[in-house]
């Protein structure tokens, strides 16, 4: 069984910083992408950054050049700094994670709340 477990949302005012992280365990052996999702009120869920098994990494058009996203492979961790926050990040965060398998799975986590206001 795998699980993800995230930390670090919470109420930040606009331009402010926050860490989020995501710790994986359980039965993974081999990882192809770990990274981040977020989905607003009445929106779909999107892609905010992601790392792929040979180091490339992907951002959201959005969030290019406000975030970072780095792994931590000893760890199973993954982070998303995320700076110069706007209203428009606030979203449900959850941490993915994808398994090389037969078939290849993604598992989710529970979510965390980032909330961007003044």
């Amino acid at each position: 069984q795998v699980q993800l477990v995230e930390s670090g949302g919470g109420l930040v005012q606009p331009g402010g910083s926050l860490r989020l992280s995501c710790a994986a365990s359980g039965s993974i052996f081999s990882v192809y992408a770990m990274g981040w999702y977020r989905q607003a009120p009445g929106k779909q869920r999107e892609l905010v950054a992601n790392t792929i098994s040979d180091d490339r990494t992907n951002y959201a058009d959005s969030v290019k050049g406000r975030f970072t996203i780095s792994r931590d492979n000893a760890k199973m961790t993954v982070y998303l700094q995320m700076n110069s926050l706007k209203p428009e990040d606030t979203a449900v965060y959850y941490c993915n994670l994808v398994v090389f398998g037969v078939p290849t799975k993604a598992y989710w986590g529970q979510g965390t709340q980032v909330t961007v206001s003044s």
